[in-house]
């Protein structure tokens, strides 16, 4: 539900791995790479990195660096709607691989932040779980004005559209249409259309598509899936109906693209 550790720590951290959880990394001191899905991303001192759900994560180098890694599920912290806003604000743990290293200004108020979070989970006093979650609160807030500071642009997406995509990702293998998914958060399919067209530009349905498109390439690059394994996976009854899917979103075939994996 919730954890911290320190870098020093994490050494599940050292090999690829994939949680359940939104996982923040905030850099104390030094230097370090690491690698999200298909992109690398550093982060020094006083910066922070996020990562969403599901997202293949790990350090490809560490030079001296320092800092914490706080991890916590979607259900622990979107209690309301504005707290599924908030942990989504300005694409903080964007779902389309837009994980971006960010310069925290008041790096005080981060650290101290995490530092309690660190001893409350330790000393569970009265009400801890619900002190963190404003500390959490307070983290996200202190990074989207970081942002603003910085001339970014202010982005806050509706609370719908996360619940979308959201059931997209913990539906991969049921390969949901748009109606089944907007029938299981209580919406319609103009309604998830009309979002999606706001947000990203696109039909709820290509949204879709993106994100099962990236699914199968943590499942080839990471999990070592085949073909027809991938294909299940994500719902598909048909590997060749599947192929022919990732070719045309790709430009690639799934055999080609995992065989240009082992030449990397």
């Amino acid at each position: 539900m919730i954890d911290i550790k320190t870098f020093e720590q994490a050494e599940d951290l050292q090999i690829p791995r994939r949680v359940l959880k939104y996982v923040l990394l905030f850099c104390t001191s030094g230097e370090m790479i690491l690698s999200v899905d298909e992109n690398e991303y550093t982060i020094t001192t006083n910066s922070v990195l996020t990562i969403t759900s599901g997202q293949i994560h790990f350090i490809k180098n560490s030079n001296n660096a320092t800092g914490f890694v706080l991890e916590f599920t979607y259900d622990f912290f979107c209690k309301n709607d504005n707290d599924i806003e908030l942990i989504f604000h300005n694409s903080l743990f964007c779902h389309f691989a837009m994980n971006e290293v960010i310069q925290v200004d008041d790096d005080k108020l981060v650290v101290d932040s995490l530092q309690l979070i660190q001893q409350e989970l330790i000393e569970k006093p009265y009400q801890y779980l619900i002190s963190i979650h404003s500390r959490i609160q307070l983290i996200l807030i202190e990074i989207n004005r970081s942002k603003i500071k910085l001339g970014e642009e202010i982005y806050k997406p509706d609370a719908l559209f996360l619940h979308f995509l959201e059931a997209i990702r913990g539906n991969f293998d049921k390969n949901l249409s748009v109606a089944e998914i907007a029938n299981i958060i209580g919406t319609t399919e103009a309604k998830l259309n009309e979002l999606s067209k706001l947000h990203c530009n696109k039909t709820a349905q290509n949204i879709i598509f993106g994100l099962i498109i990236s699914e199968a390439k943590r499942l080839f690059t990471y999990e070592k899936l085949s073909v027809k394994e991938t294909a299940y996976a994500l719902g598909f009854n048909d590997p060749f109906y599947f192929s022919n899917f990732f070719k045309k979103h790709t430009n690639i075939s799934p055999k080609s693209y995992k065989e240009k994996l082992v030449q990397l």
